[in-house]
């Protein structure tokens, strides 16, 4: 990507757009294009300026975060990466968020340098689910524990390949692509590529998914 990572931030919360907007136009390479105190306008302002990440709070009136997300993954082109962010530590609403397609979620605890780290892996094309999430959701599933209407893990369209399982074992232990690329010997393009056959077999849409299938199977522990 060139040039700057544009942001809108759409929270009802005057104070903690402004905070938010604060933090990540003090950061270099990423500029704050637009504010929203609600759903309806998140998605007017994505639509109109076409930034780079939208960071969207769970619950606003009008249109509420999760349902936002989902327009936003619909438009033409997959619109802007959305990252999800919230006071509620609630598994619903991470597995809501993710399932709408987006590609971060964190709480509004998670301190400035956090924040930056979702946004530019974002826009990237990565994901970054807070850790603390993360690991909660994956202790969950490796307990048995899943929230309602989660099946148990599916069986692939395909076999994976031992490069998939490669790949696979390392989003499971919270690698980037980059990571991931760099302990493989391969590029990040290829990294992307397994990714993607990953995500067909099995039937998911993102990372934090990937991982809790590898911890369903055994794969990881």
């Amino acid at each position: 990507m060139t040039g700057p990572v544009r942001v809108v931030v759409a929270d009802d919360q005057e104070m903690v757009r402004t905070g938010l907007a604060l933090i990540l136009a003090s950061r270099p390479g990423i500029e704050v294009v637009g504010e929203a105190p609600d759903g309806v306008e998140a998605v007017a302002l994505a639509r109109r300026l076409r930034p780079d990440v939208v960071l969207m709070d769970v619950r606003m009136p009008r249109l509420d975060g999760i349902e936002a997300t989902r327009q936003l993954a619909a438009l033409d082109g997959g619109g802007p990466a959305v990252v999800v962010i919230t006071t509620f530590d609630l598994d619903e609403h991470v597995y809501a968020a993710l399932r709408a397609g987006a590609r971060g979620f964190l709480l509004k605890d998670a301190g400035p340098d956090l924040l930056e780290q979702a946004v530019r892996a974002a826009a990237a094309g990565d994901a970054l689910v807070q850790p603390s999430v993360t690991a909660r959701l994956l202790r969950a599933f490796a307990g048995g524990s899943r929230p309602a209407g989660r099946s148990r893990a599916r069986t692939p369209a395909e076999p994976l390949t031992a490069r998939e399982e490669d790949v696979l074992a390392a989003v499971a232990r919270g690698l980037t692509n980059t990571e991931i690329g760099a302990e493989l010997y391969v590029s990040l393009g290829t990294v992307k590529a397994h990714l993607g056959a990953l995500m067909t077999k099995l039937g998911v849409r993102n990372r934090v998914e990937l991982a809790i299938w590898a911890f369903e199977t055994g794969r990881v522990r």
